[in-house]
């Protein structure tokens, strides 16, 4: 899940660094026609960064809102859980095996 979420937010990145790319080229237009200053331009620019800085915290923030609504307070397996898991198993096994079977009746909580 937290790899989806960093996936996204590179793509927002990506997708600001254009829109970035994009703009300054607008700006560079409006300023060769005269429409605007060169400070305007700067001035411009700089605020429309900020706004976008602004709009990327509030996402961020939605989307670690969301996750953290989806998962909530479910305690998920860890892989050193399974992984112990997987060790009990497979020692319960063996000592199936090795006692014919006679094991299975046994509880398997004095299994180290």
């Amino acid at each position: 899940m937290k790899d989806w979420v960093n996936k996204a937010v590179s793509l927002g990145l990506g997708i600001a660094a254009a829109t970035k790319e994009q703009t300054e080229k607008l700006v560079d237009e409006l300023v060769k026609k005269g429409e605007m200053s060169r400070a305007e331009s700067f001035a411009f620019v700089d605020d429309l960064l900020k706004k976008g800085e602004e709009a990327q915290r509030r996402i961020e923030a939605l989307v670690q809102e969301r996750v953290q609504a989806v998962v909530g307070d479910k305690k998920w397996a860890t892989k050193e859980d399974i992984a112990r898991l997987e060790q009990r198993l497979d020692r319960l096994i063996a000592r199936l095996e090795n006692t014919g079977g006679d094991a299975a009746s046994k509880p398997d909580s004095d299994v180290p």
